[in-house]
């Protein structure tokens, strides 16, 4: 179908209602993901701007993934593949091409014994979840965990296609007891550049299920379908939240430092995750989770270090919390528990006609439709986290927050996980320091839904380019301790330096030899994928000796 841009009514009335109502819907991620039109990013600062393809393919099933990728390979299109549409460096969209969007399919189908194709007898059968390459983690967690009591390591933004959340790596809250999503995947079903359908898994097409396993959505094949191990639930899922203001400089770098302490000493294991910001303006927010532990199991963790900071009123004070809560783990993603007993946790699809399962979380508002001023990660090893490191380290995150605030997610990274999240990491595309890093430290600055050139919902290119200098300032801070950090291709600087060694690491060389087996053309190209290098910026023209 011929895609009408849902903003072609803002370039005919800029202040119309209209107009007014997409930039509502622009903060809603399932108006967005509902869209052909609209991605989950509106664009970033110098960098790219979202623009819709001209033609879209709006895939059904298998066969119209087949149909489109022949006709794009036949005629020589420019081909964009959308699911969830998110995606920071923009390769959910791209102008004068073709969308291949798989939206509609989105099944979700538990097993209670799957075995991968070809794998009877070398694999034991196992409990697992079929998942369509349009679905999205918060639906399939409820059809998981709600309704199926099981849980299926995931993300943390809900909204995030599950297939492509595979095919960069994928963290959630409680990743150091279960790995990564690229970890837990058994078989994929994948349309290659040759429009033929195969399975990937680890006795068929073992190369390419491998590639798959954090290589990087959008450039190996479209994947249409992923079977993922699922787990045991534990009895409860639990977090602690509370944000700390010092007084002074000198108070904040020593409550930065006895935080560094208290986070290698006691929480460095496979029962903690989430994040602690490190924020100007002398505060430290804490929004950590746990499983595996009871609530008093968890507050007695914690109370030496809440007991630390209250014991110095003159130096330190709790503007929020400390707040210690748990909840049967079956609920975790139940809309109805979660609409009832923690109401300002979660936000619903406001739309006439909308599922009441259309949840998100209000702390990825912000997130939705949004324009990026910078990004910037770095995996950070735990030697950081050595007796004779710690302050060295501690003294840079407060340099950095000077400039602007460093989230530590400590769900992205496996450095004191258990053997078998990192065992099963290892076997993954990913780049090897995500075994050895404790944290991924992200450094980023965003602004409202905007668009160039679009009168009236134009960015301030002023203020951006000066949050992206705070943002590249803060990074340069990290990296003093951290030279060598490498970089999560699912959140990362649209500018990453030496992208294929910051992504993958001693892995790239293996994945480009797969790229060039399945896709030896170029058919599928992302920026800074695999094989991107031998094309020009916008993915149009082969260069010269490449």
């Amino acid at each position: 179908m011929k895609v009408k841009p849902s903003l072609g009514v803002c370039r005919d009335a800029p202040d119309g209602a209209a107009c007014r109502d997409v930039f509502r819907g622009l903060k809603n991620p399932y108006y967005i993901g509902d869209d052909m039109s609209l991605t989950q990013t509106t664009g970033w600062v110098d960098a790219w701007t979202a623009e819709p393809s001209v033609y879209a393919v709006a895939a059904q099933g298998t066969q119209d993934v087949v149909a489109a990728v022949n006709f794009a390979r036949e005629k020589n299109l420019r081909l964009v593949v959308k699911g969830g549409g998110h995606s920071y460096l923009g390769t959910s969209n791209a102008p004068d091409s073709l969308l291949l969007w798989t939206r509609a399919m989105n099944t979700v189908a538990m097993h209670d014994a799957f075995v991968a194709k070809g794998c009877d007898g070398r694999q034991a059968a196992q409990p697992a979840v079929s998942v369509g390459a349009g679905a999205i983690w918060m639906h399939t967690y409820n059809a998981v965990t709600t309704k199926g009591g099981r849980y299926v390591q995931g993300g943390g933004c809900g909204t995030v296609g599950v297939a492509g959340l595979v095919q960069g790596g994928g963290f959630g809250s409680y990743s150091k007891n279960y790995g990564t999503a690229a970890g837990s995947l058994l078989e994929a079903e994948i349309v290659t550049a040759d429009g033929i359908v195969r399975l990937a898994n680890a006795c068929t097409n073992a190369d390419l299920f491998w590639a798959l396993k954090g290589g990087g959505g959008g450039t190996f094949g479209v994947v249409t379908r992923v079977t993922l191990r699922t787990h045991a639930l534990p009895s409860f899922f639990g977090g602690l939240s509370a944000t700390i203001k010092a007084s002074s400089d000198a108070a904040f770098r020593r409550l930065v430092g006895r935080f560094v302490d208290f986070y290698a000493d006691s929480l460095l294991n496979r029962h903690w995750g989430e994040i602690v910001n490190v924020r100007p303006g002398h505060r430290l927010d804490i929004q950590m989770a746990f499983q595996g532990l009871t609530l008093e199991e968890a507050d007695s963790i914690w109370q030496p270090f809440l007991q630390w900071v209250a014991a110095a009123p003159g130096d330190f004070a709790f503007e929020t919390g400390p707040r210690l809560r748990s909840i049967p783990a079956r609920h975790r993603w139940n809309p109805d528990f979660l609409k009832t007993y923690a109401p300002a946790a979660v936000r619903f699809d406001d739309r006439v006609g909308a599922s009441p399962d259309n949840m998100f979380w209000a702390a990825n508002v912000s997130e939705a439709g949004h324009f990026i001023y910078n990004f910037e990660s770095a995996w950070l090893p735990v030697s950081l986290l050595q007796a004779d490191r710690r302050r060295e380290f501690a003294e840079a995150l407060v340099a950095a927050a000077r400039h602007s605030t460093v989230e530590l997610h400590f769900q992205k990274g496996l450095a004191g996980g258990t053997d078998e999240a990192i065992e099963a990491a290892r076997d993954t595309a990913m780049n090897p320091a995500v075994l050895d890093a404790f944290a991924l430290a992200i450094i980023a600055s965003e602004g409202p839904p905007a668009y160039p050139g679009l009168r009236g919902h134009e960015p301030d290119l002023a203020d951006a380019r000066r949050n992206a200098e705070k943002v590249g300032k803060a990074i340069a801070e990290l990296k003093k301790v951290a030279p060598d950090a490498g970089a999560y291709v699912a959140e990362s600087s649209y500018f990453q330096s030496d992208w294929q060694k910051s992504y993958w690491g001693s892995n790239y060389a293996r994945l480009h030899a797969i790229k060039t087996k399945y896709d030896p053309a170029g058919l599928f190209f992302v920026h800074h994928g695999v094989g991107s290098e031998a094309w020009s910026a916008d993915g149009f023209t082969k260069l010269a000796g490449r």
